[in-house]
């Protein structure tokens, strides 16, 4: 590293003092909540549709929750999954485990019975906190043979009055005789442990990510990894004191854990739960809260603006807004700018380094690269190291493409009980993130694709983020994605999927023809199919694997 072009750090000049500075984030998020209750006890920190919790009772519900898991046997260094969506139930489950000395698996509520499985056993749960619908349509099944020995379930109807139908579409079950309800257990009024304080180095999540490809292996969050990136978060979005977030993204994700969660509670603000994104909620939720940031994916944001009722004024409260968790096409930034006011500021970030390690700093404009189109995604913080290598090791100069490399204080120490794994993605503690990129001589980073992604069309390379990119300057796409099909003359083609925005029309042919003419001829899409949406994860990622998959007509 001594020899390193890029230990230089050419990105600091475009920090500013405060994103500079040196940070001494608290022990844990537990710790920051502790801070938040004996300055502003009274002050709401979760907003639920009508229902508001204060730092204080969020303090006291959450110890309950954690003196009944110890009740219940749990005990230090013990796993504690939890499958649930933005509700207030989730963040209580997360402190309580905590408290309780657990580690955390979060789990997306979207997984089938054969993922969560692999989750349990390989992560060794030894208790499950979940909705009551999941346990009884398929959990309960899930967990019998694994290691789960205590369960917790819960009705997200808890907490509020208004019944959303739009998202709250369920009803209240009957309570499991073989599980426990989290309300009550939190409402019980038992007593946190008094000797299971987190400390930095201790486990907080095991986070699972299938990673550049593979089984899902559980990468180790520790409580200084989030803290760490919750203060960045804290001293470098330039927010109002006592900010105002809302969690558009999943708190079960990496990003909404740390970005929303984590750093709204080192904070001390506010954060706002919708249950689920769906646009007319969210559109509601941002009338009714007026808050100052959120981070989503681009497809939520495409999805907002494509909204019928959608104004500027939804967004007139924010300070700032950021994207992460899928690539961030310079035209919807440009589109979204010119409809609604805000400027979305890029992120890039992975489960293995606790969310960001590259974000665009709050008085700046990510530039374009001129050449291939792509937007920035940032600038890392003060104490990360980004190098750009080829596929020997070494480092390529400014401007040239190569893995992405990171090393940092958010960076996790490996992969659950994975020594080989670990070994591969983390030399000497640095993580190979599997993307390709570059980074210019001022310190932009730019993301091309992820390695497994290139096509490869008559030996050509071919990276589906710049086909894309040219795809969301046409004024009818709304979701666009790119994958590598077989060609027997080519070996590989290249084919685009689009959904279209609300009330556009086009046709395959056309769309072709567009890129045909900014792009290099083997670049182009040679098919073209359009789709009325394209499928996405839970975060809003679309899902180029499962297109890939689709027979090829």
């Amino acid at each position: 590293m001594t020899d390193s072009l890029y230990a230089a750090k050419p990105w600091l000049s475009l920090l500013n003092e405060a994103q500079r500075a040196p940070i001494d984030p608290a022990d844990s998020l537990v710790h920051a909540l502790r801070r938040a209750v004996a300055e502003t006890p009274d002050r709401t920190f979760l907003a639920y549709f009508d229902g508001r919790l204060t730092y204080r009772e969020v303090d006291e519900l959450s110890d309950s929750v954690a003196g009944h898991l110890a009740a219940r046997g749990l005990e230090r260094g013990d796993r504690v999954a939890v499958l649930l969506q933005n509700s207030p139930h989730f963040v209580l489950a997360v402190l309580g485990a905590w408290k309780a000395g657990a580690t955390v698996v979060p789990v997306n509520p979207m997984y089938k019975s054969g993922e969560v499985g692999h989750v349990l056993q390989d992560g060794e749960v030894a208790a499950l906190i979940c909705s009551d619908r999941a346990w009884e349509s398929y959990l309960r099944d899930t967990a019998a043979g694994s290691p789960v020995r205590i369960v917790l379930t819960a009705c997200e109807l808890d907490f509020q009055t208004r019944q959303d139908a739009r998202v709250l579409t369920f009803e209240r079950l009957p309570q499991a005789l073989d599980a426990e309800d989290l309300t009550a257990a939190a409402r019980a009024g038992h007593k946190a442990p008094d000797d299971r304080h987190p400390v930095p180095t201790d486990i907080a999540l095991i986070s699972y990510t299938s990673g550049t490809s593979g089984t899902p292996k559980g990468a180790t969050n520790t409580h200084g990894n989030i803290m760490y990136n919750a203060e960045r978060q804290r001293t470098g979005l330039a927010l109002p004191e006592a900010p105002v977030y809302f969690a558009m993204a999943p708190l079960f994700h990496i990003t909404g854990m740390v970005c929303q969660f984590g750093a709204c509670l080192n904070s001390a603000g506010t954060l706002v739960l919708a249950y689920r994104f769906e646009a007319g909620v969210v559109l509601d939720a941002f009338a009714e809260h007026r808050p100052q940031y959120t981070v989503g994916p681009s497809t939520a944001f495409m999805a907002l603006a494509a909204h019928p009722d959608v104004t500027p004024d939804h967004f007139s409260s924010f300070v700032n807004i950021s994207s992460g968790g899928a690539p961030l096409p310079p035209a919807l930034v440009e589109r979204f700018r010119a409809g609604f006011g805000p400027y979305i500021r890029n992120g890039y970030g992975l489960t293995e380094c606790s969310a960001p390690c590259a974000s665009v700093p709050p008085t700046r404009e990510a530039p374009v690269d001129p050449v291939s189109g792509t937007l920035a995604v940032g600038v890392p913080g003060p104490e990360t190291v980004v190098r750009i290598v080829d596929d020997q090791g070494a480092e390529v100069p400014f401007g040239e493409q190569g893995e992405i490399l990171v090393r940092g204080p958010q960076v996790v120490p490996g992969y659950w009980r994975r020594p080989d794994a670990t070994a591969e993605a983390f030399p000497d503690g640095e993580l190979r993130t599997g993307d390709i990129g570059f980074m210019d001589p001022q310190g932009w980073l730019y993301v091309v694709d992820r390695k497994k992604d290139m096509i490869n069309a008559s030996g050509f390379k071919v990276w589906p983020r710049e086909v894309e990119d040219v795809l969301y300057t046409h004024p009818a796409v709304r979701e666009a994605a790119v994958v590598g099909v077989p060609d027997g003359y080519r070996g590989e083609t290249v084919k685009a999927y689009i959904s279209l925005r609300p009330g556009a029309e086009t046709d395959p042919g056309e769309l072709a023809a567009y890129c045909k003419e900014r792009l290099a001829a083997y670049k182009y899409p040679r098919q073209v199919e359009i789709l009325p949406d394209l499928p996405k994860t839970t975060s809003g990622k679309i899902l180029r694997r499962e297109l890939r998959s689709r027979p090829n007509g």
